[in-house]
């Protein structure tokens, strides 16, 4: 098999297997690379054909309907994907057309038979005929709305387009909604952290601006430092960094604190603190109700020479249990993960707008029970990776009713801005919080919303 067909039939199994099987293909791609013994450079187009895919999939959709004057869902799934897959190629890659063509239509022949093959050949030599820009057009004049014709265009579900536009009009940003889907479509560049105090960044890398702790590599494997840092170097997004960090940092720590995590899979932030923990003198406990991801959490804190229980429970059952107990609190809960689009692209198409009422209500629940297991003076950073405003200012709004004056919220944007020499130009909220948002556009990081409430 040559090289790019290694590649690309990665590609198309793990795409299958995240349409299939809701796998993850952050998760999955990477043994599937290792299992098909893929060079770096095969392993590098296997990636950017999976998560260019899945990225613009709503927009290759729409051109395959177009191209095959028939419904997506009137299409084997084994079919759509391989046209999916030879779509982007076409459109959004310098692979060469023949090879787009032919080895899509290959698959599309394993996933349906001849008559398959021949169809899906039908449908890419029509798209292979007009340029990306002529295709771009077509889809948008069949849009019958402004909101469904930058979701075609940018391959967003309609419902995140207009989440999106109300965060950011929270902010008065509305204007930014294009450069937002735009960096959404954008591969992230790898973020990276040296544990404080256990850990330093390589003189050679390029810090992060808001994070102290956050670096990027200018070339290299960073693969090989992680593995000779015994666990204290690791990826992890600046975003999430500043999120444990606007916990640990809110106010000055006393020694003897009693810390927990509450929902802490899969442990990139629990490793953070209890890098803070173990450097203050505190103490960390951490929670995740999911076996395999708290299995995660225990691997992730083994670079930390700190006793951290790691507890296996549902979170507002860990919380209710040890009332006024905890000086400081993470509650990383749950949610659509609108903010993560740039790493698990994937997420736009699995969630709906009828799922957001009910995380809303777990996320209420965490918190209100988070807020409860604080000490009197103890502070809960309540972290989501979304900009909902169902999933962060109206989740806070709602615990500040709940419990009226024996809770007040502190100014998280002042905690994050104060972290580092440079100014990340967080936006104050329309409804007066000190909520700290963060945006893949703004601050090339996941679209990290944090809030700070201290139990009076």
């Amino acid at each position: 098999m040559s090289r790019v067909a290694g590649a690309r039939l990665v590609a198309y199994d793990t795409i299958r297997a995240v349409h299939e099987s809701d796998a993850y293909a952050n998760l999955l791609l990477p043994t599937s690379i290792g299992r098909a013994g893929l060079s770096s450079a095969d392993a590098a187009l296997a990636t950017e054909l999976t998560y260019g895919t899945l990225r613009r999939q709503g927009t290759y959709d729409a051109v395959i309907a177009v191209a095959s004057d028939r419904g997506i869902a009137e299409i084997h799934p084994g079919v759509l994907d391989a046209l999916r897959l030879g779509v982007h190629q076409l459109l959004s890659t310098r692979v060469a057309s023949h090879a787009a063509v032919n080895e899509s239509v290959e698959l599309a022949r394993t996933a349906g038979g001849r008559g398959a093959a021949g169809f899906a050949n039908a449908v890419l030599r029509r798209v292979s005929r007009d340029t990306p820009g002529d295709w771009m057009t077509r889809i948008a004049e069949g849009a019958r709305s402004d909101d469904e014709k930058l979701g075609l265009l940018f391959s967003h579900p309609v419902w995140v387009v207009r989440a999106l536009r109300r965060a950011l009009a929270a902010e008065g940003r509305a204007d930014e909604l294009e450069a937002l889907l735009t960096a959404d479509n954008a591969a992230p560049r790898v973020t990276m952290i040296a544990l404080p105090g256990l850990a330093e960044i390589p003189e050679d890398a390029r810090r992060t601006p808001f994070s102290p702790y956050g670096f990027r590599l200018g070339g290299g494997d960073p693969d090989a430092i992680i593995r000779s840092s015994d666990g204290r170097v690791r990826v992890q997004d600046e975003g999430s960094q500043l999120a444990a960090l606007a916990l640990s940092r809110a106010e000055p720590v006393r020694e003897g604190e009693r810390w927990l995590d509450l929902c802490a899979g899969p442990g990139g932030k629990t490793a953070l603190l209890a890098a803070e923990a173990l450097a203050h003198g505190a103490q960390l406990e951490a929670n995740e109700i999911s076996p395999s991801r708290a299995g995660l959490v225990r691997n992730a804190l083994a670079g930390v020479p700190l006793d951290v229980p790691v507890s296996e429970q549902d979170g507002r059952v860990r919380a209710e249990e040890t009332p006024n107990t905890y000086d400081r609190i993470l509650v990383d809960a749950p949610c659509t993960g609108l903010g993560a689009l740039r790493r698990r692209p994937e997420a736009r198409w699995r969630k709906a707008p009828g799922d957001v009422p009910g995380l809303s209500e777990l996320q209420r629940e965490l918190l209100g029970a988070a807020v409860g297991a604080l000490k009197p003076g103890g502070i809960v950073a309540y972290v989501t990776c979304s900009p909902h405003l169902a999933e962060t200012a109206g989740v806070v709004a709602e615990i500040r009713r709940e419990w009226g004056a024996a809770v007040e919220e502190l100014s998280a944007r002042d905690v994050v801005t104060g972290l580092s020499d440079s100014d990340p130009g967080l936006a104050p909220q329309a409804d007066g919080s000190g909520r700290a948002q963060l945006w893949p556009h703004r601050h090339n990081t996941d679209a990290m919303s944090i809030s700070l409430l201290r139990r009076v």
